[in-house]
């Protein structure tokens, strides 16, 4: 059997017959002594639909939204609630609003905790990047 009748371009490897790297003639695209393929992991590949920003330690993905800006708007403007808009808490930000940051305290201390912790998440459950 002629090998182009069996691959468009000539070979296995897309060479055509003869040339240097082309697969001998009987043997298999996996003949003992060529490569093997490349073994396929889970999070191996740069893009995940799933988590376009990629994973934290903990396998969590990342959200597209960074904690220090949300920290440092909650630090500036937490009387507005500014930092929770950022990340999506409608609802947290409203009572911050409505309380003017509980006096200025609750601004400030979810500010630093925006910043220190790892844990905080926006709205659809993602951790902050930092």
């Amino acid at each position: 059997m002629h090998s182009a009748s069996v691959y468009p371009r000539g070979g296995p490897g897309g060479h055509p017959p003869g040339y240097p790297g082309a697969y001998p003639a009987g043997y298999p695209a996996g003949f003992p002594g060529a490569y093997p393929p490349p073994a396929v992991y889970p999070g191996m590949y740069p893009y995940d639909p799933a988590a376009p920003y990629g994973y934290d330690r903990r396998g969590r993905p990342f959200s597209h939204k960074s904690k220090i800006l949300a920290g440092v708007l909650q630090l500036l403007f937490g009387t507005f609630g500014a930092g929770r808009f950022y990340t999506g808490h409608i609802g947290m930000a409203v009572a911050q609003l409505l309380t003017c940051g509980g006096l200025g305290f609750w601004a400030i201390i979810d500010g630093v905790l925006f910043l220190a912790s790892e844990d905080r998440t926006d709205a659809s459950g993602r951790v902050l990047r930092s």
